[in-house]
């Protein structure tokens, strides 16, 4: 099995980080693809409330032990280059990114579908639940789509 790496910050995730990220793969030139998934948080209506932020928990030890073996099946299934997976803990308001999730390969079919697999994988697998807070400060655990 494969070192555990930390996908989660206490913090939503900034458009530097980002930038950074794309930045450091300019020079591996054998990567002719790269794949982004940008998770931001809407302000929705719910019955007449708008959300202000969602606050995120997760079972940080398992999301993390499940989260390597989601990460050894992707590079098995997928001819990837690398993989790059960045989740907010705590308190992201609207408009802040959440989620991170960032593949490379020589060519886009492959980034493109590892990309795809991993958000909808996280979404399903991690034990890692959103709470929904609103501009009066009430609150309710949100449902993943």
């Amino acid at each position: 099995m494969s070192k555990i790496k930390n996908i989660f910050q206490h913090s939503p995730i900034s458009p530097l980080f980002i930038a950074e990220s794309i930045t450091k793969h300019s020079s591996k030139t054998e990567i002719g693809a790269h794949q982004i998934f940008l998770g931001q948080i809407r302000a929705d209506k719910i019955d007449d409330k708008t959300v202000k932020a969602i606050e995120y928990t997760a079972y940080e030890d398992l999301a993390l032990n499940q989260m390597t073996e989601i990460r050894e099946e992707i590079f098995a299934k997928y001819d990837i280059t690398c993989m790059h997976i960045h989740h907010s803990l705590g308190i992201v308001n609207a408009g802040e990114i959440c989620l991170f999730v960032f593949t490379s390969s020589k060519h886009r079919k492959e980034a493109t579908l590892a990309c795809n697999e991993v958000v909808e994988r996280i979404k399903k697998e991690l034990p890692i639940w959103g709470k929904e807070i609103f501009e009066d400060e009430t609150h309710q655990w949100k449902i993943n789509q």
